[in-house]
């Protein structure tokens, strides 16, 4: 049986707005980078991680959103129009779980 969150990822990639190389060719010009590489030492993520996301293979998750969004300070709601991702806000399940770690840990 699969999870909601594993369905959830295979509809964004299944969705033919889904376009992570727009939000990542936007990301490289705002941040003035020359390519993947410098993309994800900035993210804090290996390299690979951006190769499965332009492929397709591997959605935008939340934590990874919000990297972006500190590295770029472009909107989290403007980074999701940027990938093609319409809907009107993440649910609680959308969540990656180190984010909700780091939310238990710092309340506010």
């Amino acid at each position: 049986m699969q999870s909601d969150d594993h369905l959830q990822s295979v509809s964004l990639l299944q969705n033919p707005n889904y376009d992570p190389n727009n939000l990542l060719n936007v990301l490289l010009e705002k941040l003035q980078l020359k390519n993947d590489v410098a993309l994800s030492n900035v993210l804090g993520v290996h390299p690979p991680v951006i190769s499965k996301i332009r492929h397709r293979m591997l959605p935008v998750g939340a934590a990874l959103l919000l990297k972006m969004h500190e590295a770029s300070d472009v909107s989290i709601r403007n980074l999701r129009i940027l990938m093609g991702d319409r809907r009107e806000r993440f649910n609680d399940r959308d969540y990656s779980p180190g984010v909700a770690q780091l939310d238990q840990q710092n309340p506010s």
